[in-house]
């Protein structure tokens, strides 16, 4: 005869579905955002929520139990539909792993403000970069490698040193220059994202070199097409979806190229559903630089602005990424992206829950929810005399006495603060005060 038993199971957060009960964490609860310690999963955005903020969690399950000790059932949620049944965490758990195992751990060296003026230089020097890779490849010439590895090089050694400092970077966006910006901008977030799962230095240097070429072939799509302001027809889809067989043809063909720049340039559309292009790979058959670039290409590509669109809200970006795990991007990558880019990563303007208006200067590795924040306008959305800096770790209390937390995130240009003003005058290099007191309500500039 058989039974059921109440049992408490530990799996990491890639794992978890829509009806897990959740009854512990990896860490203390007044560390993270969660109102109620134990609560059941009951949207994709509680999912979501405690993928950003954990890496494991105690789930309570129940285990069919049969007379017979070896005829024993998968461990499921304890609130998983009928529908889901032996596909909960135990099932789940049996899948191979995609990312390699984690081999080293990395810290940031310097603070991130010390790193701005390095940062910019290697961004700038990159950005150029990626301009001339394209017009050489327009004009027919030939790429020269040792630049792109010099600045591929000058960029990861930033990552590796603070990997802030480029991420807010990543965060202008000029729509006229979207090509050669999103090109770098995948190849910082390539290798931010090898550092977040513990790449061995040269992995990372590769794959940054892979971000920063995986779209070269469209620069042998015409230009009618690949700068069309309005939806493409089937007909220019279907030639757009070329510039990965381009792209696989012009890298080939380059002496002493890694062959992941390679792999990637051809394989970053395709999905792990297989419905991707050119070839319609899926799962294991995806090579895994291509896997992360494939993701990180759509993650900056929905929060830039280009002829056709307007940028969205990282936020956005994420769940648009997790609503397709499993299916367009390999689970546990985006899992893990997500985790990295966190609610409210560099760069991002910020309104506060008293209505005064920040930007996210860096955010801490285990507390994501609670970064450092420059503010700049006051509840009044008015320019503050003295810009002043909270850290949302330390609960510092605003004007009512209240801790500083941030409400939501809004879009670049909000309020007037315009991002790559405040990089290009120096603000966010500077330290500013801290906000120990009511902070001043007078206006200034900019």
């Amino acid at each position: 005869m058989a039974r059921e038993d109440i049992v408490e199971t530990e799996i990491p957060v890639s794992q978890l579905q829509i009806g897990m009960h959740v009854i512990r964490l990896d860490r203390p609860w007044e560390n993270t955002d969660f109102l109620l310690q134990g609560f059941i999963l009951q949207t994709e955005d509680d999912v979501l929520a405690v993928q950003q903020q954990c890496e494991t969690v105690i789930v309570e399950g129940k285990v069919h139990v049969a007379s017979d000790p070896f005829e024993r059932s998968p461990i499921s949620s304890r609130k998983t539909s009928a529908r889901n049944g032996a596909s909960g965490a135990a099932a789940t758990s049996q899948s191979s792993s995609s990312i390699p195992k984690r081999k080293v751990t990395y810290v940031n060296k310097v603070d991130a403000r010390q790193e701005m003026s390095a940062a910019r230089m290697s961004y700038n020097e990159a950005k150029a970069t990626a301009k001339s890779i394209m017009s050489n490849l327009r004009l027919g010439r030939t790429l020269e490698m040792n630049q792109i590895h010099q600045v591929v090089n000058s960029c990861v050694d930033s990552v590796l040193r603070n990997d802030n400092a480029l991420l807010l970077l990543t965060k202008i966006k000029n729509k006229d220059e979207y090509t050669a910006e999103h090109c770098i901008n995948v190849s910082i977030l390539s290798a931010a994202f090898a550092k977040h799962l513990g790449l061995l230095e040269g992995e990372i240097r590769t794959v940054a070199l892979c971000g920063l070429l995986h779209d070269v072939g469209k620069m042998r799509i015409d230009d009618e097409i690949l700068n069309k302001p309005g939806a493409l027809t089937p007909e220019e889809f279907a030639a757009m979806k070329h510039h990965t067989t381009f792209g696989r043809d012009v890298l080939a063909a380059l002496p002493r190229l890694a062959h992941s720049a390679v792999d990637v340039a051809y394989s970053h559309h395709e999905r792990m559903d297989g419905k991707g292009y050119p070839r319609g790979l899926s799962g294991h058959q995806i090579p895994f630089f291509a896997k992360v670039v494939g993701l990180v290409d759509t993650y900056d590509a929905i929060t830039s602005s280009r002829v056709y669109d307007k940028g969205r809200a990282s936020m956005e970006a994420l769940q648009i990424i997790h609503r397709n795990k499993g299916a367009q991007f390999d689970a546990e990558l985006a899992v893990e992206f997500i985790r990295m880019i966190g609610v409210y990563p560099p760069g991002s303007i910020v309104e506060m829950t008293n209505n005064e208006v920040g930007i996210v200067v860096t955010t801490h590795a285990n507390s994501k929810l609670k970064p450092r924040v420059l503010l700049v306008r006051d509840a009044h959305k008015q320019p503050l005399a003295t810009f002043r800096e909270v850290d949302l770790l330390k609960d510092t209390p605003d004007s009512d006495g209240q801790p500083y937390k941030i409400a939501r995130e809004v879009p670049d240009e909000s309020y007037g603060i315009v991002m790559k003003d405040f990089i290009e005058q120096g603000i966010l290099s500077r330290k500013a005060p801290e906000v120990s007191a009511p902070v001043d309500d007078g206006h200034g500039e900019p």
